[in-house]
């Protein structure tokens, strides 16, 4: 071969640094190599060596998911207020944004049957507050609602520390409090100019703060009776919730009440935002409910008892008058009485109706039922001899008269005349072949008079009485029955039976309420009353007739009731009362019933008297006054002019 010198060979290419080899693909030296030296500094002049970085995409990978997870929970958060719990949140909104309040109806009046107001309705205003507005942030001192406070409870008439304690409640977020309740036009006045006075001294002071600018106040009604005391048994009355506490008042509630309306409006720092519109549904007023009572006539009533008990020295008392045409109720009074415009100072024993809510003996006044039985039955006659002796002896009692007599020869309306227990316990005696027999029938009288039975009237805690079935009078009872004892009644129902008489012996349910009026004007009468034949047209003729000779004639026991001029038929009564407290007898009911006139009734008129302990305790003597007083006022303001008629003067006693 030819050998090539150095010189000739200009391009022979020189190998370069030797390449890193990567782990695993490494070539094991070959034979005869040297060994591997730790690469130097490149040679001067040298092109310097390439270091390469790491990939950055693991890092870029990594940030990646941290922002997407993060945007992830910014859109789940966002669907859950937007979409999930979007009602939630918007409620609470409106709850600091907008303000409901409620617009109270206005509550039907109460008239007599005449149209005069016996309880009505007023602007007034419940005092309110928001609590948030009483915090140190807002008012920049720390006793904002002790100063309120004391601005306010004066004019209110309220605690100080009540008032305090809920403007500074323990639920912070509370928005609404209610501070006083219907309170009239005048007081809202008061409170309004204070606000204003604060106002301005803020405006001038920066360090003075308005401490009422959360108070505001609530548009509301108040009741009111112009009458005082004047039918509250009958009326009833408001209670702090504004629905009806008793009487009418509360069975009434759903007629005199109406439905409450209610307006939202956008509020900021307790002022309304005009321009964000506001929702209102209005309220709906009550009807207005007119009575069968007669004002004048209740006042005369109720002036009537009121002095005798008093005079008398009485627990209570009663009287009721009636049209014995119609049933309806003019007047309906009780002593003692409550004002209902005024409970705060009125005795708790006296609220409610005595009327309707006491059941007691009647004594005597019943007495009419057991001659009606017997004159229906056709067993005796007014003319009818009854030999009546001072004693009797009947089942385990010896029963007498209230006096001590010597035998009487009385006719059957001289039995009434004198009110003869046993002259009466003689008589029903006939109305059966036996004692039990006789029970059944008088019982069943009993029951066509209403004894036993509620009234019709419907009125809160209205008693029915006390009437056994006959079957379980004692034989005591079977005797005393007949004449008013061991049976109880309400004085309503006493009232009604001498109303039925007087109807010719057709009862007519006693009625309250003659009709209502809405709120467009219109008047819907009240359904008629319930109407049933107790007795004969003939019977309640004659019945009125004897009734007469308890009044008319000199041996009557009722002669304190008559009246010049006019026909007067009634009945005494005096009865042994059970006291309530002890469940025993003590003390006296005294009553007296009757109507006017005796030949053409058109007013019934019954008083009682429980437990008077100065002077007579007769009903006669205690009740027939105030019979008169009542009657006379009645009949001259129903304009009710003397029939002119004789009376019948039937015969009392006779000669054997």
């Amino acid at each position: 071969m030819t050998e090539v010198s150095d010189r000739e060979a200009p391009h022979r290419r020189v190998p370069g640094p030797a390449r890193p080899v990567r782990s695993g693909g490494r070539r094991p030296p070959g034979p005869g190599a040297r060994p591997a030296r730790r690469p130097g500094p490149p040679p001067r002049g040298a092109a310097p060596r390439v270091i390469r970085l790491g990939s950055p995409r693991p890092r870029l990978r990594l940030i990646a998911v941290a922002l997407t997870l993060v945007l992830l929970a910014f859109v789940v958060r966002l669907l859950q207020v937007q979409a999930v719990d979007a009602g939630t949140y918007t409620a609470k909104a409106e709850l600091n944004r907008y303000v409901v309040h409620t617009l109270a109806a206005e509550r039907g009046g109460i008239t007599d049957r005449n149209g005069v107001a016996l309880a009505t309705t007023v602007d007034a205003y419940d005092i309110t507050a928001d609590p948030t507005m009483f915090t140190r942030e807002r008012l920049k001192t720390g006793d904002g609602p002790e100063q309120a406070a004391a601005l306010l409870a004066p004019i209110l008439g309220e605690d100080q520390d009540d008032l305090v304690a809920r403007l500074r409640p323990k639920n912070t977020e509370l928005r609404y409090v209610r501070l006083a309740q219907r309170q009239t036009p005048q007081v809202w006045n008061q409170i309004k100019d204070l606000k204003k006075a604060l106002t301005a001294k803020a405006e001038s002071d920066p360090k003075a703060a308005n401490v009422l600018a959360g108070v505001f106040a609530d548009p509301s009604n108040k009741r009111i009776y112009p009458g005082g005391d004047l039918a509250a048994g009958i009326l009833g009355w408001v209670s702090a919730d504004g629905k009806g506490g008793g009487g009418l008042e509360r069975q009434l509630e759903g007629t005199l009440a109406g439905k409450d309306g209610k307006i939202r409006y956008a509020q900021s720092g307790g002022r309304q935002v005009p321009t964000a519109g506001s929702t209102e549904t209005p309220a709906v007023p009550g009807s207005d409910v007119e009575l069968t009572i007669d004002r004048d006539i209740q006042w005369a009533a109720q002036d009537a008892i009121s002095r005798q008990v008093a005079d008398s020295g009485a627990d209570e008392g009663y009287v009721i008058v009636q049209d014995t045409r119609t049933g309806e109720i003019l007047a309906m009074a009780d002593s003692p009485g409550f004002d209902p415009g005024d409970l705060a100072h009125a005795d708790p024993t006296a609220l409610g109706n005595g009327a309707l809510q006491d059941a007691y003996e009647p004594g005597s006044t019943a007495k009419v039922m057991s001659m009606a039985a017997v004159l229906e039955e056709n067993v005796a006659t007014p003319g009818t001899h009854v030999v009546v002796p001072n004693r009797l002896h009947r089942g385990d009692r010896l029963f007498k008269d209230d006096v001590d007599h010597a035998t009487w020869n009385l006719t059957l309306n001289g039995v009434l005349a004198k009110s003869s227990n046993i002259g009466t316990i003689l008589a029903t005696g006939q109305l059966g072949k036996t004692q039990r027999e006789a029970n059944q029938v008088l019982y069943s009288y009993l029951r066509k008079f209403g004894i036993g039975g509620y009234s019709g009237l419907g009125f809160p805690g209205e008693t029915k009485g006390i009437l056994a079935p006959p079957q379980q009078w004692s034989t005591s009872q079977q005797y005393t029955i007949p004449f008013g004892q061991g049976v109880s009644l309400n004085a309503l129902q006493a009232a009604s039976v001498y109303s039925t008489i007087a109807n010719g012996g057709l009862r007519t349910a006693p009625t309250l309420v003659r009709g209502t009026r809405g709120a467009d004007g219109g008047f819907t009468k009240a359904p008629e009353p319930d109407k049933r034949r107790v007795v004969s047209a003939k019977t309640a003729k004659t019945l009125a007739q004897m009734l007469e000779s308890v009044v008319d004639d000199e041996q009557g026991t009722g002669t304190k009731a008559r009246i010049p001029g006019y026909r007067v038929a009634g009945k005494t009564g005096t009865a042994n009362r059970v006291d309530p407290a002890t469940g025993k007898y003590h003390g006296y009911t005294s009553s007296f019933a009757g109507f006017a006139p005796a030949d053409q009734p058109r007013v019934t008129v019954y008083c009682a008297i429980q437990n008077a302990t100065r002077g007579s305790h007769f009903g006669g003597q205690i009740c027939g006054p105030v019979y008169k007083q009542v009657m006379e006022f009645a009949l001259k303001t129903l304009q009710v002019p003397p029939t002119g008629a004789p009376p019948a003067r039937l015969p009392v006693d006779f000669t054997s």
